[in-house]
């Protein structure tokens, strides 16, 4: 499964057995890129939450505080498998081609609370360094230093962690945790699964969902397991059933699945998933993506309207609910399978 030696996900000596660690030579990239990282994990400060430190309107914050009132400055985002996918996504901005491993031995890898004190502290590091700045609110950067929000995603698969149920309680467990959403690929529904039978659902649940059939979906996400298709159709299911909210996350690409001929596909799709949220992004040309797409492969925020308006049309249980220009999404809401959009819990004090 490797492209190159040099970003092998690797076992090195622990105090008592081996544990899967990304390379020195990728943990020194993407540090400078940034990042902090912890033997499989990774954690890192996102553009909108530097900037809602300084910032004191909504205009700062990312579209999950605009959409569902996730606060920006207090959301970790993390993954306790920075460079372990199933997937080599087209779209993806991070450095997809050298992921490695598809196996996440629960012998070798770090416990939950290891993780989250580790990442923790690599957080802190990275926001120490905004202190120096007179133009940031003191009190937000205070304040971000507990995290209320905790969004597993950011890198790689976090569903491939074998102890990702333990993980999700453990942060439920922390007093500052008010909600947690998790990203998937939808390549691991029996960890899905998992998740419902160890009692560690969290808030929201995102899918990934960028094809409306097999040949694109190998096109698009470039799957490593043969039955990826299978294997995602079984966590489309699982969405409709499970009892926490739901999201597909549909990355629009110009040419590869806005094309009018799929939305048919898409609408019949999604509606078997029957999530609570759709949101409908348009491919963004950043970081490594760049060397697989082009600008032009982006669309515009009026593209992605028309598009919504489209697939809302052959959609009539779905309306459009927000949208947000600047990160060119618009997001759909079910209203027969309906949940308020608020996150209740981040309100309660």
């Amino acid at each position: 499964m490797s492209c190159s030696d040099e970003y092998v996900s690797h076992s090195v000596a622990g105090n008592n057995n081996d544990l899967i660690q990304i390379t020195p030579a990728v943990a020194a990239k993407l540090k400078k890129a940034k990042y902090g990282v912890y033997n499989h994990s990774a954690v890192e400060l996102c553009h909108w939450t530097k900037k809602s430190f300084s910032a004191g309107d909504d205009s700062m914050s990312c579209y999950k505080h605009k959409f569902y009132g996730i606060s920006t400055h207090q959301c970790m985002e993390m993954t306790p498998a920075a460079m372990n996918c199933e997937n080599r996504c087209i779209y993806c901005w991070r450095p997809a081609e050298f992921f490695d491993t598809l196996q996440m031995p629960a012998e070798l890898v770090d416990e939950p609370d290891v993780i989250v004190e580790q990442l923790m502290a690599e957080r802190k590091k990275l926001i120490n360094g905004f202190y120096g700045n007179p133009k940031n609110d003191r009190k937000k950067l205070d304040e971000s230093l507990l995290p209320a929000h905790y969004a597993i995603s950011l890198s790689g698969e976090p569903t491939m962690y074998p102890k990702l149920p333990q993980l999700i309680k453990y942060l439920k467990s922390l007093k500052a945790t008010k909600s947690i959403f998790l990203v998937t690929n939808g390549q691991e529904p029996d960890m899905l699964r998992r998740l419902v039978s160890e009692d560690a659902l969290p808030t929201q649940i995102y899918l990934s969902t960028n094809a409306s059939n097999k040949k694109m979906f190998h096109m698009i996400n470039r799957p490593m397991h043969r039955d990826a298709w299978e294997r995602w159709w079984d966590s489309l299911r699982f969405l409709a059933t499970v009892d926490t909210r739901t999201v597909l996350r549909m990355t629009i690409i110009r040419n590869y699945n806005n094309q009018e001929e799929f939305v048919d596909e898409f609408a019949q799709m999604m509606a078997e998933g029957n999530p609570h949220f759709i949101e409908l992004k348009s491919y963004m040309h950043v970081g490594m993506s760049t060397n697989r797409l082009e600008h032009g492969d982006m669309l515009t925020m009026d593209e992605v309207r028309e598009f919504a308006k489209r697939l809302c049309g052959k959609m009539p249980g779905f309306a459009v609910m927000d949208e947000s220009e600047i990160s060119r999404i618009v997001v759909l809401q079910n209203q027969k399978r309906y949940t308020d959009r608020w996150i209740k819990e981040y309100f309660a004090d």
